[in-house]
This record gives structure tokens, sequence and C-alpha cells, in this order.
């Protein structure tokens, strides 16, 4: 990817990492959307940052996220880079019958989030410049965790699909994945403290660092991440999924 003279949509921007890495393209001359459901999260993201802009966008319905692409569009013609980094984790139990709302509002915003929003600009993007579409998976897309199944079944989902995506899209759209480790950030409650995790300003840097070293990288994955990445490739996969696994059961019992 090209990494400066873009405008960039950015979801999920107002905090975690969409917010660490709109910053760091931002520095980079980049003109940068940061787009949420939060507004307030939005305008402190962009505070006392010229080119940089904040827009009201709800992955999960669907009639207003085509009307909201649509105006984006309109508004910002240049648009040439979309990051579908938004996402929600909830912890569930897979034992016994269950309320499925935290399951199917994981796969409304995790899955069929992105792939609306590619949907709704990929005719604009083809016909841009240095297009490129990032999507934000994880590690938990190659080894799971038992308490957010449907979290890790959303990555490995979105994985598979950006492996299409790159493909049909050749030759007109970069695609890329960005898969981050467990970093330390609002995404789950204590997890912007929990040791063990990867400091949020680390792994943003780290991120940069790899796409200023290889710009036309497939995937962006730091280096804690390949424990997970290439477990099955590896066969380390069983001991990978009983490590991270065991680590996070220790986490609740010693909460």
């Amino acid at each position: 990817m090209k990494l400066s003279g873009n405008t960039i949509l950015m979801t999920g921007g107002g905090s975690g990492i969409g917010e660490a890495l709109a910053h760091r393209l931002h520095d980079l001359g980049n003109t940068v959307i940061v787009a949420g459901r939060r507004r307030e999260a939005l305008e402190r993201a962009i505070a006392g940052r010229e080119n940089m802009y904040a827009a009201e966008l709800d992955v999960n319905d669907a009639a207003a996220l085509a009307d909201a692409a649509a105006r984006l569009v309109g508004d910002f013609p240049g648009l040439n880079v979309l990051i579908n980094n938004a996402g929600i984790m909830r912890f569930e139990t897979l034992d016994s019958a269950r309320d499925l709302a935290d399951a199917e509002a994981t796969i409304e915003t995790n899955l069929l989030g992105p792939i609306r929003l590619i949907n709704a600009l990929i005719d604009h993007l083809a016909g841009q410049a240095d297009a490129a579409v990032i999507n934000v998976t994880s590690g938990l897309a190659f080894v799971p965790l038992v308490a957010a199944p449907t979290y890790s079944a959303t990555k490995a989902a979105i994985h598979s699909y950006t492996v299409s995506l790159r493909d049909a899209l050749a030759g007109k759209v970069e695609v890329i994945e960005l898969a981050p480790p467990a970093v330390q950030t609002g995404l789950t409650p204590g997890q912007e403290t929990r040791p063990g995790y990867q400091p949020l300003e680390d792994f943003a840097d780290e991120v940069m660092g790899l796409f200023k070293a290889a710009p036309a990288a497939p995937e962006i994955l730091v280096e804690r991440v390949g424990m997970l990445r290439f477990a099955e490739r590896e066969g380390r996969f069983d001991q990978a999924f009983k490590t991270i696994n065991d680590f996070a059961r220790q986490a609740r019992e010693s909460r």
C-alpha cells in the first residue's frame, strides 16, 4: 500500500487499534476519515488534526450503510483506501443452551459489516489509483479462543473472504490482511491493562514499520501473532490451542 497521499476510511476509528493506526497514517500525510457509532469518541480522535474527519457509520444497518457510503464518496471523491477495523468481542458459553443475541451481534458487526461496506464502495475503489482494502482479522482466526467462539469464527471467515477478495480484485485493488495478536485495548473489559497482551502503542508502531518495510505485503503480521498464524502450518496447532485457552481460563479464574 502506498503510505502517503491517500484518502483513508478507517472503521472503528474512535478508539483502540483503529485510532492508533489512524493517527499514524495521518502523520504520514494522508487524509483520514474515522468512522464509528460514537460521535464523541470520533471527535476526540480527530481533535487538533487538520485533514482528519469524523463520520458516523453503523455497519449493522445495511440500508443506512449504503447511504453513508454514497455520502462519503460524494464528500471525499479521492477516497482510495478502506480499512475494515470495527469489531466486537463477546464471551460466550457453549456447554448449554443460551440466548444467541451476542453471537448474532458479533456476526452482524464482524462479518456482515465489512462485507457490506466493501460491497458499497468496491465500484468506487476499483476506479481509484493506488486503491486498497485492509481487513483487520485476528490471531484467533487461526487458533480459536473457546470463550469467544463466534468472534474467532467471524475472524476466520474474514480471513477466508480476504483471500477470495484478493484474487478477485487482482490488478484493480490491493487487498491486505492485518491480523493482530492480543493487544491492550478496550475490546473486552479489563483488556487495556491485561498482562501478557501487547501494548497498543508498541503494536501500532510495529505495524507501521512492517508497512514501510514491505508495502506490497498481502499480510501484516507483527511478531507476536506468528505463534497463532503459523501454528497449523508448523504442526503446533494443538499446543497453541491449549496455550491460549489455558491462559484465558487462568485469567478468568484469577479475577
